[in-house]
Parts: structure tokens; C-alpha cells; sequence
């Protein structure tokens, strides 16, 4: 316990010297919000009969939280093993789960932020987004994403050697993902086939559930279909990155 809390207090400390990257964590995904706003102001989805903010803003939140926790663990172990930092964990006491289970909480504390800033935004006179009386659910469908996605980071900082790996892979991944899964564009005006390819994609299941927890749009069953979808991912990724972790660049 005192390696984990030791560990969540240096790791909190790095991340909120590091202004800049403060700054665009909180900043990137209300941008996109801003802009879709704009550009989607008073629109609807035909096929729905949603207007485009109920789309974009879920999907843009769940994108800005998945993004952050993929990039903040994946720098972080990179570094930490470039630095000889996890060399040096590893012949102390403190366990593995101390060392993600540290970057976890960060995580958490980061992505609940994010959600309080990005609807508190998306409330606002011109956003107009009136949140669903079920947006508690929010809460423990943020908390599988950011879960899945971490995991998904873990195994990016394995691989990666630079900031640069880093910065392609989680680019590579997540951005086409984005487009892919709906937080950019609403699926239901894809095509059927497009549809279907982002049944593969965790971030799909994000959205869903997101959507239906912020503005409505569905039943309880798709949160459950999103959270069972989330969990299925985490298991999988989990797994990748408890076999591909590594302590020092060798080994």
C-alpha cells in the first residue's frame, strides 16, 4: 500500500507540472465539440431522428477519455523503462499492480475531470445538450472504458521504445477508430457494412454506452450490450499486457 500510494503521488505530481499536456488533455476534446457544434448546430440524423450533438458530443467525450488513458499510461511506461525507473520498481518491494494500479487511479481522476468540464461545455446556451435522466450510468460505463483503454496503453508501452512509437502506434489506433466507431460521425448514417466492422472496435461499445447514459438515445439494454462489450475487450487486453510488459528494454 505504501509502494502504491507512493507511486500515485510522484505519478500526480508529473502530470500536473506537465501544464501542456494538462492543458490539451482537457482542451482536445472540447474542441471538437466546439467545432461539431458549429458545423452541426440545429441538424438531426434522418435515420434517427437524434440531432447530431446527441452523437457528436457522446462520442467526442468517449473518444477524449479512451485517448487520454491509452496515451498518459502508454508515455508513462515508456519513459519509466527508457529512465531505468521500473528497473529500479521491480528490485524494490513494490508489486507490478502497484505500478498500474497507480496510473489507474490517475486515469480515473482525469477522465471523471474531463466529463465534468466537456458536459458542463455541451450545456451551455448553443450546445443546448439537455443530459438523459440516466446519466448516472455514466459513471460506471466511463469507468469500463477507461479500464479497457488503459490496458490497451499498457500494451502500447510495452512495445514502444520512443515517445515517437509511442505517439504512432496509439495515433494509428485510435484516430481511425474514432471515425470508425461513430464518435466522429454517426454511425447510423454509415453504411450497414461499416456498421458492422465497428462491432470489432472497443471503442464502438464506449459510444454506446456513453450515448445512452448522456442523452438518451436507446434502452438499458444497449448499456448493457456496451458494458458487456467493454468488459470483453478488458479481459483480451489484459491478458496481451500481462505478456508483453516489460521491465526493462530486454526483458
Amino acid at each position: 500500500m505504501s509502494a502504491y500510494s507512493a507511486l500515485t503521488a510522484a505519478g500526480y505530481r508529473a502530470q500536473v507540472r506537465d501544464k501542456t499536456t494538462v492543458f490539451f488533455t482537457f482542451a482536445f476534446p472540447l474542441i471538437f465539440l466546439v467545432v461539431f457544434g458549429l458545423v452541426f448546430r440545429g441538424r438531426s440524423v434522418e435515420e434517427s431522428g437524434f440531432s447530431y450533438l446527441s452523437y457528436t458530443a457522446a462520442g467526442v467525450l468517449s473518444w477524449g477519455v479512451a485517448n487520454a488513458a491509452v496515451f498518459s499510461i502508454g508515455f508513462t511506461l515508456m519513459q519509466w523503462r527508457s529512465d531505468d525507473i521500473l528497473r529500479m520498481i521491480r528490485l524494490s518491494p513494490a508489486p507490478l499492480t502497484a505500478v498500474i494500479g497507480s496510473r489507474y487511479v490517475l486515469a480515473l481522476g482525469v477522465g471523471l475531470v474531463q466529463s465534468v468540464l466537456f458536459v458542463g461545455v455541451a450545456m451551455l446556451p448553443g450546445f443546448d445538450l439537455v443530459p438523459d435522466s440516466r446519466w448516472p450510468l455514466l459513471i460506471p460505463v466511463l469507468i469500463l472504458g477507461i479500464t479497457t483503454f488503459l490496458l490497451l496503453g499498457v500494451i502500447i508501452g510495452s512495445v514502444a521504445d520512443t515517445p515517437e512509437s509511442v505517439a504512432g502506434i496509439a495515433n494509428f489506433l485510435m484516430l481511425p477508430m474514432a471515425f470508425l466507431s461513430g464518435s466522429f460521425f454517426p454511425l447510423d448514417a454509415m453504411p450497414d457494412w461499416l456498421q458492422k466492422v465497428s462491432m470489432v472496435l472497443p471503442l464502438r461499445y464506449l459510444n454506446d454506452g456513453v450515448s445512452v447514459a448522456l442523452t438518451g438515445r436507446g434502452d438499458l439494454a444497449d448499456i448493457g450490450w456496451g458494458a458487456l462489450g467493454l468488459v470483453a475487450f478488458a479481459v483480451v487486453f489484459g491478458a496481451v499486457a500481462a505478456r508483453t510488459f516489460r521491465w526493462t528494454k530486454s526483458s
